[in-house]
């Protein structure tokens, strides 16, 4: 592919290139289709071309497409009191920014500048980013090794274990970040009652709690927020990926005596709350609200679920299928590369999770008939596959 001479070898590719998408199906310059189950790593959450976003961002290319936040602006404005207004209570702030490393840099700032505190805990697993801040949080070496000295003061404690936690935090700790259903790492749901647990705690010890919600958040578990799974609210919200319908955006929700803290000039963004970002925001938050789009991710996650369990039923490759809503990961015993390109020559895009985990981010508008093809093609390439494996 051409752009490789260009881009470095910075991302694992796949040998397709994608001309347009529609919904949950995307199409190849061959004119072939595939079911998308990628979704941009989650951004595609409300479908391409979704026809709300579609006219936002035309309505607004004829008006401005930036004004920087030292100006105010309508689009901005309409686009905050919807967030606002579906945000968890408390979370009547906002940073708006343009990714989710951004988000997460954002929250690290305004939490250490509130507290005092230098010290940052975060979880075995985590993913936070690539950016140095969001780095120091990512737990995996593979990403951190060739790049430090990265953040200082950064901790590990188990996820899904509050004795890890306690006994890692101390007087200098400034605060918790965790994602509810860790992504990067395979789709790990946090345990029942964990989230509970690690509020009560940060409660008692004056320590800040954020959830990074990159990924999770927005009705991709079948709840508008990952944590509601749990009612559980943070004092910052990390999101991203798919708040704009697919441009990109970053916010990071704070509680206003938080963000009180910071000083005029202290953190900013160029391009952050940007009117065309808006406009589309605007159209992605109400096209999941009012499309019944978080209802039929919950409804179409428990047809994946279900058809997968009976495909792990069949297939003694399949080791565990978890998640929630449609954030999906099957761990399989072997190596999942080449079921990968096996899937690609099936019509269906899919994402890795490690080396041994497919992960499903479909966009929240797939069909059933279209989840029928995606479980069809599975079970077509998982009989193949085992006839190398010999299983």
């Amino acid at each position: 592919m051409s752009e490789d001479q260009f881009m470095g070898n910075l991302y694992q590719r796949f040998p397709v290139t994608i001309e347009k998408g529609i919904g949950s199906h995307v199409w190849d310059i061959d004119g072939k289709e595939y079911i998308d189950c990628m979704g941009g790593y989650g951004v595609a959450l409300v479908g391409h071309q979704n026809q709300r976003v579609n006219n936002a961002i035309k309505e607004q290319l004829d008006k401005i497409i930036t004004v920087h936040s030292s100006l105010y602006n309508k689009t901005r404005e309409e686009f905050l009191k919807i967030l606002i207004g579906l945000a968890p209570k408390g979370l009547t702030q906002v940073h708006l920014n343009n990714s989710g490393a951004e988000a997460i840099e954002a929250a690290i700032k305004f939490a250490r500048k509130f507290t005092g505190k230098k010290g940052m805990i975060a979880m075995k697993g985590s993913y936070h980013g690539k950016s140095f801040g969001a780095l120091s949080l990512t737990f995996s070496p593979k990403y951190k090794k060739a790049f430090e000295p990265l953040v200082e003061k950064v901790s590990f404690a188990s996820f899904g274990d509050i004795e890890s936690l306690r006994s890692t935090i101390d007087e200098d700790t400034s605060f918790v970040i965790l994602e509810p259903i860790q992504g990067e790492s395979g789709i790990i749901v946090a345990p029942e009652g964990f989230l509970q647990e690690v509020r009560k705690l940060c409660d008692e010890k004056g320590i800040l709690l954020i959830f990074d919600e990159i990924q999770a958040g927005l009705g991709r578990t079948g709840r508008l927020w990952a944590c509601d799974h749990w009612n559980t609210i943070p004092d910052i919200l990390c999101l991203a990926k798919g708040i704009a319908g697919g441009v990109p955006m970053g916010a990071t929700l704070v509680r206003p005596d938080i963000l009180d803290s910071m000083s005029r000039g202290e953190h900013s963004s160029t391009f952050g709350g940007n009117p065309l970002s808006c406009a589309a925001g605007i159209a992605a938050l109400k096209a999941l609200t009012e499309d019944g789009l978080i209802e039929n991710s919950e409804k179409m996650g428990k047809v994946f679920r279900e058809g997968l369990e009976k495909l792990k039923e069949k297939h003694t490759m399949i080791r565990e299928i978890r998640g929630k809503g449609l954030m999906i990961g099957i761990e399989m015993k072997f190596e999942i590369k080449d079921i990968l390109m096996g899937l690609i020559k099936e019509g269906v895009l899919m994402l890795y999770s490690g080396r041994n985990i497919l992960r499903i981010l479909p966009p929240l508008v797939i069909s059933e008939e279209d989840i029928t093809k995606v479980l069809h093609a599975l079970d077509s390439v998982l009989t193949e596959e085992e006839k190398k494996h010999n299983v």
